[in-house]
């Protein structure tokens, strides 16, 4: 009956994950640094790093993790929900949506990292989603857009429906991609808030609040991601960021500690 059981519970688990490596070791915190704005996410470049909340930003120095500068909105702004960013050219770009709200309406908005001032929007409008990160990855932008239960999604719409969408410089959708059901099934009701391109094209996304990191890769045919393993991880979901300087290295937020995170991927 025990020999029966354990049998059951294993193929439980590959059901689950649909992946050969269902778990790799944790990869190990390496770095911490207090900021009271990590509550989405975080952005990095070579000198500085950006801790993201939800109408608000912390420009801090890689070196000492002191405060450089900070941004905030006004009240009665335009900002209600910014989620997960990247630095590109000097820019920081994060995705930013109208959550709880419905129906789920939608924007890319960018500061100059050198003054920490908003420069503009791309409005994304309604209908793909929440979008909750963004990526820039092969010669184009990656935006996941997120779903959730009633009453923050809308009708007939969970967490099964979150999507990535590739844009040209354009902003013009040129694929879209659904996320593999074992990945849904752990976001726990929640959906995908951030996302990271490696060099070898493999995707590292993180779900709302599991210790864990999903690896997928593009399919070969068809419009689902591929989940190749999941990793245990120090921090509870929301927004990651590779290490311009030192890829190896995987940055997180601790919402409930108020800490950034490093972490060493193995190479």
């Amino acid at each position: 009956m025990k020999r029966a059981a354990l049998v059951a519970c294993a193929c439980a688990v590959l059901a689950v994950t649909g992946t050969r490596a269902y778990q790799e070791t944790r990869w190990p915190v390496v770095r911490r640094y207090a900021a009271p704005e990590a509550r989405q996410a975080v952005a990095v470049d070579a000198t500085h790093f950006y801790v993201v909340a939800n109408r608000r930003i912390g420009k801090y120095a890689k070196a000492s993790g002191a405060l450089v500068t900070a941004w905030h909105d006004e009240d009665g702004g335009p900002f209600i929900h910014l989620n997960s960013g990247v630095v590109v050219g000097g820019e920081l770009l994060c995705a930013h949506s109208n959550y709880p709200g419905v129906p789920m309406v939608s924007s890319v908005e960018i500061w100059d990292t050198a003054t920490m001032r908003h420069v503009r929007s791309v409005p994304l409008g309604i209908g793909r989603g929440s979008a909750t990160w963004i990526d820039r990855h092969d010669q184009a932008w990656w935006v996941a857009y997120a779903h959730y239960p009633p009453p923050s999604g809308e009708p007939r719409r969970g967490p099964e429906y979150s999507v990535l969408v590739r844009y040209d410089d354009q902003w013009r959708e040129t694929g879209a991609w659904a996320f593999p059901k074992a990945v849904v099934a752990r976001w726990d009701g929640m959906s995908t808030s951030g996302g990271v391109w490696t060099d070898d094209g493999r995707l590292i996304t993180a779900g709302h609040h599991q210790p864990e990191l999903y690896l997928l890769s593009l399919p070969q045919a068809g419009a689902v991601l591929v989940l190749d393993r999941i990793v245990a991880v120090e921090s509870e979901g929301q927004g990651i960021a590779r290490d311009p300087v030192d890829p190896s290295l995987l940055w997180s937020i601790q919402r409930r500690s108020s800490e950034v995170l490093v972490s060493r991927m193995p190479r």
